[in-house]
């Protein structure tokens, strides 16, 4: 039986697949995000993905809020260069009336 990806990891790499092409240290901090999203996926089923059993809920519950962060600050991380190429096109204001 094949690892079943959980629904905050395909949320996650439905919207960096969006990005497009990864460059520099992006595909890096993508892996990271679809590994910390994984891992908040495995502590909320309560459930090994690899052998199905029931896994301790106590340490992942107090864990899940600092997954959480971790992945939201990846996430921002990843989103943070992107935002500056956009910025830099000097064409991107011709259809704006001055």
């Amino acid at each position: 039986m094949g690892v079943v990806m959980g629904p905050v990891e395909k949320a996650v790499r439905d919207d960096v697949e969006q990005l497009g092409d990864l460059a520099g240290v992006e595909p890096s901090l993508s892996e990271m995000a679809y590994t910390l999203a994984h891992h908040i996926d495995v502590t909320t089923s309560g459930q090994c993905d690899t052998c199905g059993e029931g896994v301790p809920t106590e340490d992942g519950t107090r864990s899940l809020p600092q997954l959480n962060r971790e992945l939201r600050q990846t996430l921002a991380q990843l989103l943070e260069g992107r935002a500056t190429d956009d910025d830099d096109d000097d064409l991107g204001d011709l259809g704006t009336p001055e």
